[in-house]
């Protein structure tokens, strides 16, 4: 099975790239979407965060993500104490879904993951896809997002690698400064590209995880 690694910086438009992906009947693990089930209603992480950070845990015994993220962006040693908490947790997520798709018979799957590179992820992947947009057009989507100040945005894209040393290390880029069907067009370019080399991938990377 190709495991397919999908990053990019904030406001670049890769969750509906990873969308398009779900769309054509090819699994995707959301990194981001675990941090919040880790978080939420029971989750795995929520006595272990609220230890280090109490002021973040709500009347209803969830982890206040806005009021956590307010606090480990303007301090790096406390971002560092939650990535110790979490990136292990969605590192076991992200094995589980892969031994599923496995089992399931896929020929590929999707990791999608933010710090893809930053963490050392992409050395689990076969193939990594980069999404990109020009910083204007970044900035406008992410300006859009409820809760997002300057100084947050500013504060997100310090914790990233600068997009064009992901775009030189990637194996495809994808270009959503586009409208939708041009960006599922790309998309669907890319799994036919994947599937012509799925039994080479298969040999070569027999065994790799």
């Amino acid at each position: 099975m190709i495991i397919i690694g999908l990053t990019g910086s904030i406001g670049m438009g890769k969750s509906f790239v990873a969308q398009c992906f779900v769309e054509n009947g090819i699994g995707v693990f959301d990194a981001d979407e675990q941090i919040h089930k880790l978080m939420q209603d029971g989750g795995d992480a929520i006595d272990k965060v609220a230890e280090i950070f109490p002021q973040t845990l709500t009347e209803q015994g969830n982890i206040d993500r806005a009021a956590l993220g307010s606090i480990v962006f303007a301090d790096e040693a406390k971002l560092k104490q939650l990535e110790k908490i979490l990136h292990p947790m969605v590192r076991k997520k992200g094995e589980e879904f892969v031994k599923e798709q496995e089992a399931l018979g896929a020929q590929m799957m999707v990791q999608d993951i933010p710090l893809l590179y930053e963490t050392g992820a992409d050395k689990n992947c076969h193939v990594v896809i980069v999404v990109s947009a020009p910083p204007t057009l970044q900035q406008q989507r992410v300006m859009q997002r409820e809760g997002m100040s300057d100084e947050k945005y500013q504060a997100i894209l310090k914790l990233q690698l600068l997009q064009k040393e992901k775009e030189e290390r990637a194996d495809y880029v994808v270009d959503t400064n586009c409208n939708k069907e041009q960006v599922q067009e790309q998309i669907l370019s890319i799994i036919d590209d994947i599937k012509k080399d799925y039994k080479e991938y298969g040999e070569t990377n027999a065994g790799k995880q």
